[in-house]
């Protein structure tokens, strides 16, 4: 029978941060416990419902009772079962008395192998069960199971002290129309539920588990699912934001989702003397502090109207309007005068102060970070023949808008206002854009840096996080990355891999180890960063769409430069499909073997000790194609590098089916493994071939 079950905690407001995720493992978990027991068809559906005073679930195709199981169980060894003389013994009958058998009799149990002895085993079908008993101990586990983000302690009308994440006051439990009798943190189940704190307040008796969400929606005012609560709102603000752009980030959009059970959205302004403060202050301490959504033109300028989402519907909103806007008044005031007073000092007037903050005792001040990154930006500016005191400069000022009011209030401007502050101090504009552009890019998919000079801070600051706290013992374990050094390392290998960059990895790690040379609590980990940086690269590349193997050719290599990565991964892709490439690509690692087990060092080939014809057909192909393979090579064309090396298939595989490398002629073994030697430098220019083997 295709019954739907209802289950509902009805509460004071829940931490909204963390509601979503309670409406999910609130019904993940009763879903889990009832298909566990057996109560839930093979076609069941299951809904979740979580607004600011209530989880829930809802399923479908929920049974009564549980169907019947057929049962095997164990009784006894044979050995203990039966006496001496064969008989049913004492233990027998005990252990069926136990169990709950006590009329079974020995012609009923089946005799069979149990490990290295025998036993005895009963077979029967245990009856289904009610779906009440079960479905309590299901919502003890769900409410056990929840990931409530503090507990909270509070005491009933009863005198009864309860523990839950917020006080609850209803418990509703139905199956159709039937109430389930429930228990729970003081409470009985019922059929009641409650609608809107102030649109609909009083009781709604559900006359069945199927009319939840439309009862309480159109009785209720209340808008029981999270996921249809946020479409509404999503489209409510698109449609009363007209021709304007709203700015509606997903994680607001879901605290919004969770402080509201009827979403109304309104429109506000503000004053447009306060457009003349960057819009990233404005629009940061709206959605921070208010939950406000600002709105842009199709530029991406500010409007000086924002729109609120209410939880209170009136067709005189008047007084909702007004409320806001005096509330967000004195915040964006707060947002002009940080500005107005941060710009009567300048950047580089800032430096002295970073020598009083600390950025770890072991690594020492801002300062003294500064001045690392400022060394290196300039070595890396070098490199790429990039304007060196831009780097520089940029590297000085990046840091110093720590110390202003306005990131004081907003860290996460730091950057952002940076830039803003040192065009207002008539500073170059790619130190400017670099100010912003060093912490990029911050996640993953996040923008690189779009100036050289944005890219070389970047990289140097990256750089210098990345070695100085693994230097001093604290890379990352496990699951636990502090500082972000994963996101640091991905950040550095993808402006390498993206941008092209001709820079040698093991140069950019030696220049900044350099810069911590005199601390002695340091220590020089060149090594395990630059795996760690390859271990980031293969993880990196596959996201991509590579496969692993093709990968592993290519990185197995440990690239010191990334510039032409992505050039040899599609030449392996290419030679993977080539019909040759699964020879040679054995053959390859036949021959790595080869040379890895010999014990004396191979030199240039000497064409007058070539006896076979097979090892005289391969010295030949190997000269004949090498001009052709070292051109596109050259050339950087790596997919016909590796398709002009597929023609040699037939001679390789002669010489192996011919040629016996290891020769008792000390000369003959030591000409073959050079002949060898000289064909796995050309195989492995481009990639590792042998890594394509299976």
């Amino acid at each position: 029978m295709n019954q739907t079950l209802l289950v509902e905690l009805f509460t004071e407001e829940l931490p909204p941060k963390a509601l979503a995720k309670l409406g999910d493992a609130f019904s993940s978990a009763m879903v889990a416990g009832l298909k566990a027991r057996d109560f839930l068809n093979d076609d069941f559906s299951a809904e979740s419902f979580a607004s600011p005073r209530r989880l829930a679930v809802s399923i479908k195709g929920v049974r009564a009772v549980s169907p019947d199981k057929a049962m095997r169980e164990k009784v006894l060894p044979v050995t203990v079962a039966l006496d001496k003389e064969g008989n049913p013994s004492a233990p027998l009958a005990k252990k069926l008395a136990a169990m709950g058998f006590p009329d079974v009799t020995l012609a009923q149990l089946e005799r069979a192998v149990d490990g290295k002895a025998e036993a005895f085993f009963y077979s029967y079908t245990a009856p289904g069960s009610a779906l009440a008993p079960a479905l309590q101990t299901t919502l003890e586990e769900a409410v056990a199971k929840l990931p409530i983000p503090k507990v909270m302690s509070y005491q009933r009308h009863d005198g009864q002290t309860v523990h839950f994440v917020r006080p609850v006051h209803r418990l509703t439990a139905l199956l159709d129309d039937q109430i389930i009798p429930l228990s729970l943190l003081g409470l009985q189940s019922d059929r009641i539920t409650e609608g809107h704190r102030f649109l609909a307040p009083g009781q709604i008796s559900l006359s069945n588990a199927s009319v939840y969400a439309d009862a309480l929606r159109e009785q209720g005012k209340v808008i029981a699912g999270f996921a249809e609560r946020k479409e509404r709102i999503r489209s409510a603000l698109l449609e009363k934001a007209g021709d304007d752009l709203v700015l509606m980030p997903e994680s607001l959009l879901d605290e919004v989702s969770a402080l509201v059970e009827w979403p109304v959205v309104y429109a506000c302004e503000f004053e447009q003397e306060f457009l003349s403060v960057p819009q990233e202050c404005l629009i940061l301490t709206m959605q921070t502090n208010q939950k406000y959504f600002a709105l842009t033109d199709n530029n991406g300028k500010l409007r000086s109207r924002f729109l609120i989402v209410s939880n209170l519907e009136t067709s005189t909103p008047e007084h909702i309007i007004g409320g806001n806007e005096r509330v967000v008044r004195p915040r964006l005031s707060d947002a002009k005068f940080f500005f107005e007073q941060d710009k009567k000092k300048t950047l580089e007037s800032r430096l002295p102060q970073l020598a009083s903050v600390v950025y770890h005792n072991k690594l020492g001040t801002q300062a003294e970070r500064t001045e690392r990154v400022r060394q290196l930006a300039g070595k890396i500016a070098t490199s790429l023949n990039a304007d060196v005191a831009l780097a520089e400069r940029a590297a000085l000022l990046a840091k110093t808008d720590l110390l202003t009011d306005m990131v004081g209030e907003f860290p996460e401007l730091q950057g952002i206002m940076g830039a803003y502050y040192a065009r207002h101090d008539g500073e170059h504009e790619e130190v400017a854009a670099a100010a912003a552009e060093h912490y990029q890019p911050r996640f993953a998919g996040d923008a690189l840096p779009a100036t050289t000079t944005g890219t070389i801070v970047a990289l140097a600051d990256k750089l210098e996080t990345l070695v100085g706290i693994w230097g001093i013992g604290l890379q990352p374990t496990g699951d636990r990355d502090p500082f972000a050094l994963r996101r640091h390392a991905l950040g550095i290998l993808r402006m390498l891999l993206e941008k092209r960059l001709p820079l040698s990895l093991n140069t950019l790690l030696d220049q900044t180890v350099a810069l911590f040379a005199g601390n002695a609590q340091f220590s020089d980990s060149r090594t395990d960063i630059l795996n760690f940086l390859y271990d980031r690269l293969r993880g990196q590349l596959r996201e991509r769409g590579f496969a692993q193997n093709e990968v592993e050719a290519v990185v197995a290599q440990t690239p010191d430069q990334l510039a032409d990565l992505n050039e040899r991964l599609e030449a392996v892709k290419v030679f993977a499909g080539l019909p040759e490439a699964e020879a040679l690509a054995a053959a390859n690692k036949r021959i790595t073997n080869i040379l890895k087990k010999s014990d004396i060092t191979p030199g240039d080939v000497n064409t007058a000790l070539l006896t076979e014809a097979a090892e005289i057909a391969l010295a030949q192909a190997v000269e004949r194609i090498r001009p052709d393979v070292d051109a596109a090579f050259a050339g950087s064309d790596f997919t016909q590098a590796l398709k002009a090396m597929a023609a040699i298939r037939p001679e390789v595989d002669q010489f192996f089916a011919d040629v016996m490398v290891n020769a008792e002629d000390p000369a003959l073994r030591l000409n073959r493994l050079s002949l060898l030697a000289s064909l796995h430098r050309m195989l492995n220019q481009v990639a590792d071939i042998s890594k394509l083997a299976a």
